[in-house]
């Protein structure tokens, strides 16, 4: 009887999607044992893409993002809410049921996108995919995400690692079909979460210049025009309800107020004039296209007034978005709970071997650079403005760890050629 190595076995696609998924089914069965049925029924459907989903599965329409009737609404792109609608039709609104097949969704959309990390690690060097993919499989944000947040999150990421995936299959193999699947894929991303069209203007040109010829070009102007079409129709749509040019979604002015309003500047208050909860019950009385028009205002008029601090909030939200907490230092020393510590340490991990992964990608002219860290560059900058959260970097961590498992890889093979080398030197040299 013959048994593999445990470097095959711990190389072996199959296990680590096998602990993927059972990490967070496991997770998630932990916690629906202790949190009753009906407030997971209610409570994990009490954000937009729920109440949207409510609202278009009885028959309402594309509206009430916050679980009251103010009407159409374009806060969010529509292919979430459809999915969540869906399944609210099948299973029951707002029901047990519904969050159970949204959560093993969830569950099968970070499996998936373990699969794609693996392949695409193995093009960035031997062992790199496996690394990457036991990180994501392992990783506790992503344990934790999937059943936390009935959210676009986990499909996104799944987007994001399909993309990078399919930017890389498409140089090998050129042609107008898969050029145009691949815009229709980049279509299908923007109508689920436009954050994920910052790599596009990377992305797809890069593709274009690997195939050294002008049908590279010509193939990108039609993945290009494809996903604007795709476009098109949710773009019309929103003219013809708000009569205004919105092209992917209408809640940018909103997410920049709360990141940058009056509750920031000196001398502080408290309890704070502005919250969450107060600008959403201003929407609700002033409708969707006056409220954003005076939260920009607003937003505008803050940066303004008070430049310095605005910069200091940006600057804070760069470590907040990447670590979970603006002052992960200060964090580690104070914090009492040991799992904390531990979740926080992961988190602060990940930026510090992302930037060294891209920096050694970047020394060795890897060809696989520019699209590797064209979602950790550019995907984060609406959150830098805005606000943050680590389900929002939860989106490009297959990036990240793949940036990681690169590093990882280096170095073990740093200290495997000095193990080596130190064994061919004679003792007497030694001594």
């Amino acid at each position: 009887m013959s048994f593999q190595s445990p470097r095959k076995v711990a190389s072996s696609l199959t296990l680590i999607l096998v602990v993927t998924a059972a990490f967070r089914l496991s997770f998630g069965a932990l916690e629906m044992r202790k949190i009753s049925p009906q407030v997971l029924a209610t409570v994990s459907f009490q954000t937009e893409a729920g109440s949207i989903g409510r609202s278009l599965a009885q028959g309402k329409g594309f509206s009430n993002p916050y679980e009251r009737e103010t009407g159409p609404t374009a806060i969010l792109p529509p292919v979430y809410p459809l999915i969540v609608a869906f399944v609210f039709r099948l299973f029951g609104f707002t029901s047990i049921a519904s969050f159970r097949v949204l959560f093993f969704l969830n569950v099968l959309f970070a499996t998936l996108t373990g699969a794609l990390i693996f392949h695409f690690g193995n093009r960035l060097a031997p062992g790199v995919g496996a690394i990457a993919a036991w990180i994501w499989a392992l990783f506790p944000n992503g344990i934790l995400i999937p059943f936390e947040w009935i959210w676009d999150s986990s499909l996104s990421a799944l987007l994001v690692a399909t993309l990078l995936w399919f930017t890389v299959e498409l140089i090998n193999s050129p042609s107008p079909p898969r050029w145009a699947a691949y815009g229709l894929l980049w279509g299908f991303a923007l109508m689920t979460n436009p954050s994920i069209g910052a790599a596009l203007p990377v992305l797809v040109p890069w593709a274009a210049w690997r195939t050294k010829d002008k049908a590279g070009w010509r193939g990108a102007a039609l993945a290009f025009g494809i996903a604007l079409m795709c476009c098109i129709p949710w773009t019309v749509r929103n003219y013809s309800v708000f009569h205004r040019f919105i092209p992917l979604r209408s809640g940018f002015a909103f997410e920049l107020y709360i990141g940058n309003n009056e509750n920031y500047a000196e001398p502080r208050v408290w309890p704070p004039k502005i919250s969450f909860e107060r600008e959403q019950l201003r929407y609700i009385r002033m409708a969707e296209v006056l409220f954003m028009d005076e939260e920009r205002a607003k937003a505008f008029a803050f940066i303004k007034s008070y430049p310095r601090i605005a910069l200091r909030l940006c600057a804070a939200r760069v470590v907040d978005f990447w670590v979970g907490v603006a002052d992960p230092i200060h964090r580690l020393r104070t914090e009492d709970s040991a799992l904390n510590r531990f979740l926080l340490a992961c988190n602060l991990l990940v930026p510090i071997t992302t930037l060294a992964g891209l920096i050694l990608l970047f020394v060795k002219r890897d060809p696989l650079a520019w699209p590797t860290a064209a979602f950790p560059l550019l995907f984060p900058l609406v959150y830098y403005v805005t606000h943050t959260s680590l389900r929002y970097r939860h989106i490009i961590d297959p990036c990240a760890f793949l940036l990681a498992a690169a590093l990882f890889t280096k170095l073990l093979r740093v200290r495997r050629a000095s193990t080596n080398l130190s064994s061919r030197i004679p003792t007497s040299y030694a001594e």
